[in-house]
């Protein structure tokens, strides 16, 4: 039987068809290219960009597709760590584990990039799967938080969590066996996982490695849109964020139907998640800039669904309107991060090998339309982000 939770909305809960949604022209420059699937962003203790990227997949053991029962993705070492530094892109960390259909798409792999108060680096690997499939792979780091032992370019890691075995053994949703740990956040000395196929947040003691549940999200009904009766969709959290006093806020992509505007912000409070604000779509990253503003990364604003991969990036401002910053020219964009003086940097592009971006967008520079969106991620609509594109669990 599955478990339930009572979504409590503390404070004021921000509906999507009350409030302005205000059109932000803005200009950005490419400062990396032709990465493999980029996912998650992050600044490093010595001021540098860094960029997990999930690899390309490889021509080892396969599975099958998350996406695609009739398909697979086959493992390979084609993951990294990537640095962005005075203008130069570096590998920094290379080996890391990947999954990926045979054309580099549906890639699972690394995931996220944190690092500690000491300047010590962590990577998520996801997985996109039961992980019994592991033992078919004959990769143990898949669903694992990596310790980075060194930033030279090489191979150096220390599994220190086995994030996915929490699923395994516990199943925190009572639906079917999925873990994909996707993005995280370091508190203190514990890591905050979402895990977007267990439909959970864990907390991972970084001394050693146990992982706890942290909150549940569970399903709800929504409208079929092929007619009928409503049907259950999965949340899928896929985004954490802390906020300045160390509250936890999870953004949900949501499965299968993926509704326009059927996407969630909840704010975790004694493990319990409270709807803070509604009606995004398909949100794949969020945090707080320096003055508390909540920003929201939608997947594609249009709903997965759709075709239509253009994402957009909102702030949520602190008299509860939103602004959209940036819409044109945002293709599948999978995180984003700040910088100094306005700056945002957005992994673009990020469900394709060679082709993902990361560029660099100036919220304070609203003088310049950015360009059209090109129509080239339409056919991957549908095989994206492996692991996430989750429909009912029986």
């Amino acid at each position: 039987m599955l478990k339930h939770l009572t979504f409590a909305a503390i404070g004021a809960t921000i509906g999507a068809l009350s409030l302005g949604n205000t059109a932000h022209a803005a200009t950005f420059e490419v400062i990396a290219s032709n990465l493999d699937n980029p996912r998650g962003l992050t600044i490093g203790a010595n001021g540098s960009l860094y960029v997990t990227e999930a690899g390309r997949g490889g021509t080892g053991p396969c599975i099958p597709s998350p996406t695609n029962p009739t398909a697979s993705v086959c493992y390979g070492a084609t993951g990294a760590l990537t640095r962005i530094e005075d203008g130069t892109v570096t590998r920094v960390v290379t080996g890391l584990p990947s999954l990926a259909a045979p054309d580099g798409s549906e890639a699972t792999g690394a995931h996220d990039v944190a690092f500690d108060a000491t300047g010590q680096p962590y990577v998520l690997i996801g997985l996109g799967s039961d992980p019994a499939v592991r033992s078919a792979l004959g990769v143990p780091e898949f669903g694992q938080l990596l310790k980075i032992n060194t930033l030279n370019g090489g191979s150096d890691w220390t599994a220190i969590a086995n994030v996915s075995a929490f699923e395994q053994a516990e199943n925190p949703d009572g639906g079917g066996i999925d873990s994909n740990p996707y993005s995280f956040v370091i508190q203190n000395n514990a890591a905050y996982v979402a895990d977007a196929g267990a439909n959970a947040l864990l907390k991972v003691d970084l001394d050693n490695g146990d992982v706890d549940l942290a909150s549940v999200f569970d399903s709800r009904l929504v409208t079929n849109p092929f007619g009928g009766s409503d049907i259950p969709m999965q949340s899928v959290p896929n985004a954490v964020a802390s906020s300045s006093d160390s509250t936890l806020y999870v953004g949900e992509l949501t499965g299968f139907p993926f509704p326009v505007d059927g996407a969630r912000v909840y704010r975790v409070a004694n493990g319990i998640p409270e709807i803070f604000a509604e009606g995004f779509t398909n949100i794949i990253d969020l945090d707080f800039d320096s003055n508390g503003n909540l920003y929201v990364l939608e997947y594609a604003t249009n709903s997965i669904l759709s075709g239509d991969l253009t994402g957009a990036l909102i702030r949520l401002n602190p008299d509860g309107t939103r602004t959209t910053l940036l819409q044109e020219g945002l293709l599948a964009p999978t995180s984003f991060t700040f910088g100094d003086d306005g700056d945002i940097f957005i992994a673009n592009r990020g469900i394709a090998a060679g082709q993902g971006e990361i560029i660099r967008f100036n919220s304070n520079d609203d003088s310049q339309s950015v360009p059209e969106p090109s129509s080239w991620l339409g056919l991957l609509a549908i095989a994206s982000l492996g692991g996430f594109l989750k429909v009912t669990r029986r």
